[in-house]
């Protein structure tokens, strides 16, 4: 049943919404679909009448009207790491505030399985999609035609979609130097990816060494581990070879907060204690670092602000609202988030 008559159970209707308003039925509906041409205090009248009566919308109705299905894709790595099940989180309260429904899909981070999904006629179901990609590289835009709206999660890939990313090599370096300033000079970089280049991994091994520049410290080799896969197993892994190694440090920049409780595992079953013999700060601000212990020292590199802005970027590009061209790029501002793992 239309949005405009009232259902047999006697359900508020778009009519009832406008008497409460003192409004015409066209102006409610105006601003049920957003359109651009309502003044704000008329926009507020409609909302604060909405609430009053609990008028609920016929999603199926409007969306057979409009031609959309009412829900979007986003394609993440892996739901098992802290972070993108977070970002999960977010990006769905994010949609869900704007009557959307999110499909979620688990990429492993695989090229192909990444590729797959934004060629999928599955997509076809859904408005349009965010995908937080890891194996996919600038060569495969060469071959993928969209044809639906993307927003990309990370770093520059796709000229047809829009992107946001994180001021990760900032972000590194101010990590680095919060460190550095705490008077740490063997400052370990746990989760390096040696051979990438423009990737997530090698701009933050691009803002740690220019920390350590800036501040007259070497960079020597063996205090930059290499750990493929970013979670805590990997994390806890890696140090405990590098504790055997009998390598000399005083402080570690984790790529990723997993790596870097991961690491302070191993550190407390050996016996050092954190911050005093070993300083520790990770990336990503999850959960799970305010709670763990001691707390964990973090970049918070606007997580909630990056889903909400996606969410928004999408929906744009869904109902033609924004006439900037594709390739958008968004880096909200991070902040160092300092907690007892780097304090004394």
């Amino acid at each position: 049943m239309a949005d405009s008559t009232r259902a047999g159970d006697g359900a508020p209707t778009l009519h009832d919404v406008a008497a409460a308003a003192g409004v015409s039925f066209s102006t409610v509906s105006n601003v049920i679909r957003n359109h651009p041409h309502v003044r704000e205090s008329t926009r507020q009248r409609v909302m604060d009448a909405i609430a009053a009566v609990g008028y609920r919308p016929n999603l199926v109705a409007r969306n057979l009207r409009s031609g959309r299905s009412g829900v979007i894709g986003l394609a993440v790595p892996e739901l098992n790491q802290s972070y993108f099940a977070q970002l999960a989180d977010d990006v769905i309260r994010a949609a869900g505030a704007e009557g959307y429904v999110v499909l979620v899909e688990q990429t492993g981070g695989r090229r192909e399985r990444e590729r797959e999904l934004l060629r999928d006629p599955r997509l076809a179901l859904t408005d349009g999609t965010l995908i937080s990609p890891l194996g996919l590289t600038r060569d495969d835009a060469k071959d993928i035609a969209l044809g639906r709206p993307v927003v990309v999660l990370g770093q520059p890939l796709l000229d047809e979609a829009d992107h946001l990313t994180m001021q990760h090599e900032a972000a590194a370096r101010a990590a680095t130097t919060h460190l550095i300033d705490g008077g740490r000079t063997r400052i370990v970089l746990l989760g390096a990816h040696p051979a990438e280049q423009g990737t997530t991994a090698s701009l933050r091994r691009d803002g740690y060494r220019a920390a350590l520049e800036a501040a007259g410290l070497p960079t020597p080799d063996e205090l930059v581990v290499p750990i493929e896969v970013w979670d805590r197993h990997h994390g806890a892994a890696a140090m405990w070879e590098l504790l055997r190694s009998g390598t000399v440090f005083d402080a570690v920049f984790a790529m990723n907060d997993d790596l870097a409780l991961g690491a302070m595992r191993a550190l407390h079953e050996r016996g050092l204690r954190m911050p005093a013999d070993v300083a520790v700060i990770g990336f990503d601000d999850i959960d799970e670092g305010r709670y763990s212990y001691p707390s964990l020292s973090t970049v918070d590199p606007g997580r909630r602000q990056i889903a909400e802005l996606a969410v928004a970027m999408l929906l744009e590009r869904i109902m033609g609202t924004t006439d900037a061209a594709p390739g958008r790029m968004v880096a909200p501002d991070f902040r160092i988030v300092v907690r007892e793992s780097s304090t004394v």
